[in-house]
Formats: C-alpha cells, structure tokens, sequence
C-alpha cells in the first residue's frame, strides 16, 4: 500500500468556526480534527494557534488523561474479548471473512488472535492499520497535538465524553453495525482504495463541502444505523456542554474534535446556528472555498 505522499511546509486551512451569543466574552471555537497526521501537516494556521492562545480552556472528545494508551488500550481490549465461546468468523458472511483474511495476510496479521475479539474493535484496528501504513501517525493527530500544547501552557483541559461511554457505545453496537464498521473499514483498506489520501487532501484543505460528503453523507447513505450511533446521537450529547459553555462569564473554549462532528445539517456547526448561536467560519485563506451548504439543503 502506497504512502501518503509528505505534505507541503504551507499548515493546513483550518476547519475553524466561532461561536458566540453575540453578546458577552462568551465564545467557543470548534476545530474539526484529523485524529491521524504527519510532520508536515504542522505548524498549525495562524488562527487555530491564535484560538488556542485566546481560550481559557481545552476540549476534547476525551480528557487527555483517559487517552493514555495503557489506560484506554487495557480498557477497549477488556470490552472487546470474546468470552462465549464464538469466533469472529462466526459474525461474519464468506466474502468480508475472506477479505479479512487477505487484509491479514498482506499485513501479516495473526487472524487466529483477531478471531478472539469482537468484530467493532477488528474494525477499528483494521482502519488504524491500513492509514497507519499510508504513512499517517495517531500520535501526531491534531488533538493529541493540542493536548501536549495544552498540558505545557497549564490550561485547564476536559473530555465531551467518558472513555467508559464511549467504550460501551463501540461495544453497545448491533450485529449489522459491526459488521458495517469492519466492511467500511476493509473497503478503506483496498491497495487500490485512495479514500485516506482524498480524505487528508481535503482536510488540509480545509474543504468542508467534500469532507462533508465523503463522512457524513456517505456515512448516512450507507450505514444509516452506524451513522446515528457514531455521529448524530454523539452530536446531541456534546450540544448540551456547548451551550453551558457559551453562558455568559464562561470565557473562551477551544474544542477539538472529529471534523464529521462538525459537518451537515447534524454537526455541531449547524445545530449551533439553528439555535440562535452567532457563527462564522475562522479562516482568512478559504475565501476561494465554497461555503458551505445551509441545513436545508443537506
């Protein structure tokens, strides 16, 4: 599988939005992340760091302290041992257990141990696999980048969510929507698939309209069921710590999550706008980028 190609020294164009009442020092930033990176995808644009400086507190989708891989890995792998006696083929049709078995066997996978997991967590290590050959790093992911700034300037730092939730959402899963994951992510993970790079392209960027339909609309096309679990229900909970953070004497808050939470008539950008939220793109170098569509017309 071919690598990712290196990036160009320019940084990316960010996936940048303010939120504010209108009123008041009240704001939060919204920056849509690419949760794998590489060297050249730093130094951040001006205005994300800009954000970071003018926030008095960090968000992500996790705490930094619960991203810790010993403390995360240890749990996810607690969740997603079988121990009632199936196997892995056991979930699956012919053809994604034979594509699964080629995906291990060019990777050179041991599919005797992934027969002993459960399919969501073989789907989400066949995904991290296959970007991670292309040449993409989750350790230089943007939000893991801005829990390293955040812990060396001392700002305060939180979580949208707990590890535990979000274990028990992976794990909480139907059957169809395993297998659902597992198949988009061995579709992804073809030689000839070129989804990663058209995926990084964009975001670098800052192309909101094609990531928009690469994620959500795809997502929603395909997999519905998956698409409300992993995005839309998500969405909604994380709404609710939004707005008390837009309360007047809340300060300033930088968050940075996946950028599908930020796109379509169901990402936070347009949920926020639909409630009265004064909002705007960050962006001085997007001028030539379509904007992007209101709720209505998704």
């Amino acid at each position: 599988m071919a690598a990712l190609p290196a990036v160009a020294a320019q940084p990316p164009l960010p996936l940048l939005w303010k939120v504010s009442q209108g009123q008041g020092d009240a704001a939060v930033y919204l920056l849509g992340s690419f949760h794998l990176l590489q060297p050249g995808d730093y130094p951040s644009a001006p205005e994300v760091q800009d954000a970071f400086r003018q926030s008095d507190r960090i968000a992500f989708e996790l705490a930094p302290a619960e991203m810790e891989p010993a403390t995360l890995g240890a749990a996810m792998l607690q969740a997603a041992t079988r121990r009632d006696g199936s196997r892995l083929q056991d979930d699956l049709d012919a053809a994604t257990w034979r594509q699964l078995q080629d995906f291990a066997r060019a990777q050179g996978l041991d599919l005797a141990r992934m027969s002993g997991f459960k399919t969501w967590f073989v789907g989400l290590s066949v995904g991290m696999a296959s970007m991670t050959r292309q040449g993409l790093d989750p350790d230089l992911g943007l939000d893991r980048h801005f829990m390293q700034q955040a812990g060396s300037a001392g700002k305060p730092v939180s979580g949208l969510e707990s590890a535990a939730s979000q274990i028990a959402l992976l794990d909480g899963m139907s059957l169809l929507e395993q297998r659902q994951l597992l198949a988009d992510a061995l579709e992804q993970a073809r030689p000839d698939s070129g989804q990663a790079r058209e995926l990084h392209d964009a975001w670098r960027r800052g192309d909101a309209e094609l990531l928009r339909k690469l994620t959500v609309e795809q997502m929603r096309a395909e997999y519905p069921q998956l698409y409300r679990r992993m995005n839309v229900d998500r969405n909604s909970a994380w709404l609710l710590q939004l707005q008390r953070w837009l309360q007047p004497g809340q300060g300033r808050t930088l968050v940075v999550v996946g950028a599908m939470h930020l796109l379509g008539a169901d990402g936070l950008v347009e949920r926020l706008r639909a409630k009265g939220y004064r909002v705007a793109r960050v962006c001085s170098g997007c001028a030539g980028q379509p904007p992007q569509p209101p709720a209505g017309a998704m």
